[in-house]
């Protein structure tokens, strides 16, 4: 047994690895793309108007499909353990199908009120600021048939082990983003619009060579009736309402941001961009590779390694989500300044920017242990908990930022956001807890404890670096220096407090640098 959980774990860590190169590459080009609109449109009306335009897509996106491909996975397991691969194909192709219906119908609604969508999404959008967002949003509105594909097709690879391609779709997206933004200044700025469907569509054809390796045969069946569709629109449901509270909390964070200020909502995105860089990179890369083995062995009914892979998933977290949480806290103005302080970015761009992002560090492992639970109850089956825990922690979510934005702009909503986020996970562990029993709570504690010390140690020197010895200093050697002496001695103050996960990177380490002696 423990030959074979060792083995399950030391997947997750090999592939995940390889994801998170990858994805910091994706990440690299996403933080690019960023860039190049910060540096042409800096954080203006219509950069405002873009992105409102991206968020109504993104969302519509999610209500279609990103319940359905989380319920995919565990769903097609079960039945390709119970009734082979061949009638799995044939789900997956009748899933698909469907999808593009729903997807025809959400698009035509979204065309007949883009004007009411643009009001929900910005209420303070008014004259050609609220005109250019409304013609962003017809147009965008055609790329969600492009990423509802892409997003189902991405699940199914990962089913066949294939993480690197889908992994991988973000670096043409973005450089096609990155090509209309310059496009946009020399032309047009409808070409912002029409690169990002275009940039949807490219993603797509990346996925097509890895697909016919798997042998996968589209077929054109369409069957409502069919026995999984109607157990997987049960088992969605829940998690589409859970995905839709979400977004509704998306919105009001960017409803509120637009009658703050101008350029409001540009700086709440490009911060929590930056947020999410972290979560991509070290949350997500583990998640994606966990989420079909632990749904395997839920399937299998392997409590104990399921359990485990859990716990080590969690540690393995805490250890790289808590310091990069207090080193972003530390250095968010020089890494707003050396990122975006460029073009027409201003001043106050950059102390909008600086401030949202702080607050939104503060919920980061917060956001990371909400996102590992909800696909760990969505393995089992169990969809109804991480709606009802949504629901409660959004509506804690826009109560505070009614209240703190109204003193701290929108600083308070980045730090309701991140309230919300710690809270909520808070309230999963503690459902888990109580729905499979023990799965390693106490280590994940203890962990937690000796890293956020370290993480501390750190974040003071870093602190004292940045503000007093290098002050002089050239920005990006700045940032460089520390960032490489901080590491330092975080990784050293976690060894000397023996946390366990330390010693497997010691022994990584070692077997790097002397393979036969270790």
């Amino acid at each position: 047994m423990k030959r074979k959980e060792g083995k399950i774990i030391e997947t997750i860590k090999k592939t995940a690895v390889l994801l998170m190169v990858i994805t910091i590459l994706s990440k690299v080009s996403g933080f690019l793309r960023d860039i190049t609109l910060s540096y042409f449109y800096g954080a203006s009306s219509t950069s405002d108007a873009y992105i409102i335009s991206i968020t109504i897509t993104s969302v519509l996106f999610s209500l279609i499909i990103s319940g359905i491909s989380t319920a995919y996975i565990p769903m097609f397991k079960q039945i390709e353990h119970s009734e082979g691969q061949q009638t799995a194909t044939y789900f997956t192709n009748n899933l698909i199908n469907i999808v593009l219906i729903v997807t025809t119908s959400v698009i035509l609604i979204g065309l007949l009120f883009s004007n009411v969508l643009v009001k929900l999404f910005a209420l303070g959008f008014d004259g050609e600021t609220l005109r250019i967002a409304v013609l962003f949003t017809r147009i965008g509105l055609v790329g969600i048939y492009f990423t509802s594909v892409t997003q189902l097709f991405s699940s199914y690879l990962q089913l066949y082990g294939k993480f690197k391609v889908p992994a991988m779709i973000g670096l043409p997206f973005n450089f096609v983003i990155i090509i209309s933004i310059i496009v946009s200044t020399q032309t047009n700025i409808i070409a912002l619009a029409i690169g990002s469907v275009t940039a949807a569509f490219i993603q797509l054809l990346f996925l097509i060579p890895s697909l016919k390796k798997t042998n996968y045969r589209y077929i054109p069946i369409v069957q409502f009736n069919d026995k999984h569709i109607k157990k997987m629109a049960v088992v969605v449901f829940p998690i589409m309402i859970g995905i839709s509270i979400d977004q509704i909390n998306l919105m009001v964070d960017k409803t509120l941001a637009s009658t703050l200020v101008e350029g409001g909502v540009s700086a709440l995105t490009y911060a929590s961009r930056l947020n999410d860089f972290v979560q991509g990179i070290f949350v997500l890369s583990f998640v994606t590779v966990m989420f079909p083995l632990i749904s395997n062995l839920a399937v299998q009914k392997n409590k104990e390694d399921f359990k485990k892979s859990i716990s080590e998933v969690i540690s393995v977290v805490i250890l790289i989500v808590v310091p990069a949480s207090f080193g972003i806290m530390v250095l968010a103005e020089p890494i707003i300044r050396l990122l975006y302080g460029h073009g027409h970015f201003d001043e106050h761009a950059i102390d909008m920017t600086t401030s949202a992002l702080f607050f939104y560090s503060i919920g980061m492992i917060g956001y990371g242990i909400r996102e590992i639970l909800n696909r760990t109850f969505y393995s089992i089956q169990d969809t109804k908990t991480p709606m009802y825990n949504a629901s409660f922690a959004v509506i804690l979510n826009i109560l505070l930022s009614f209240i703190l934005s109204s003193y701290m702009g929108i600083s308070g909503i980045a730090l309701a956001t991140s309230i919300s986020a710690l809270f909520c996970s808070t309230l999963l562990v503690i459902k888990l807890r109580k729905k499979i029993g023990s799965f390693g709570l106490k280590g994940n504690f203890i962990t937690l404890l000796k890293v956020t010390f370290a993480s501390s140690v750190m974040g003071a020197v870093v602190y004292i670096l940045n503000k007093y010895a290098l002050s002089d200093w050239n920005i990006l050697l700045k940032i460089s220096l520390v960032i490489l002496v901080g590491s330092s001695i975080y990784f050293l103050t976690i060894i000397l407090l023996k946390v366990k996960e330390s010693k497997l990177l010691v022994y990584f380490l070692l077997k790097k640098i002397r393979p036969k002696q270790t």
